[in-house]
């Protein structure tokens, strides 16, 4: 197995909420898909889409609906497909057990903020701040991943400039939103990471 890469961690404790499909190979290996179910405390759910090599999906036994518990990294791709979503979000799974206790999201990504953020405020007045992260992976590449952070922490990273390195906390979240194409709307589904803490490092940290 592959080192942890450790400006990217993810934990994740949920319910199987799907068969595991095969959905692509790469170098000789095959790779396969599940929807992962997170409970929130507020009791709304998040899916999040786990990614698998076959070694790792073949050394643990899951049924449908059982608890698991998922270690790896986020990772995007751009879907140039034209079906779904341009920018598509998942968790690389680096290791798979049967879980137990209560359900996990836990996100923690070291990036630079490749693009100007954006700030504004809900109907009810409480602030956010959109900013999109460059975390660094191995071989020469990155994964561009949207995050939304709040309150005084949105004040507080919608002053910082492209270029500028952070370190992220928070967890994976799914919405649904809908898209009107001409008269016809379609529900489609957004991730992003949802800030905890957030807060600016130097390079060499």
């Amino acid at each position: 197995m592959e080192e942890k890469w450790s400006n990217n961690c993810v934990l994740l404790c949920g319910t199987l909420g799907g068969k595991p499909v095969y959905s692509h190979s790469s170098r000789d290996e095959k790779y396969f898909m599940f929807p992962l179910n997170v409970d929130r405390l507020s009791g709304a759910v998040d899916i999040i889409n786990i990614v698998a090599r076959e070694e790792i999906m073949c050394s643990v036994d899951i049924e449908d609906r059982e608890k698991v518990i998922v270690k790896g990294e986020v990772r995007s791709f751009n879907n140039k497909s034209g079906i779904g979503n341009r920018l598509v979000i998942t968790v690389f799974a680096r290791e798979i057990e049967l879980g137990y206790g209560d359900d996990n999201n836990d996100v923690t990504v070291t990036g630079v903020i490749c693009k100007p953020s954006v700030y504004r405020k809900t109907p009810m007045g409480r602030e956010i701040c959109d900013i999109m992260l460059a975390v660094n992976r191995r071989y020469g590449r990155s994964d561009y991943l949207p995050c939304i952070v709040w309150g005084q922490n949105a004040i507080k990273a919608c002053k910082w400039a492209v270029g500028s390195r952070v370190l992220l906390t928070g967890r994976i979240q799914s919405r649904n939103y809908i898209k009107m194409i001409g008269e016809e709307s379609l529900e489609k589904t957004v991730y992003e990471v949802s800030a905890i803490s957030i807060e600016q490092v130097e390079p060499d940290e």
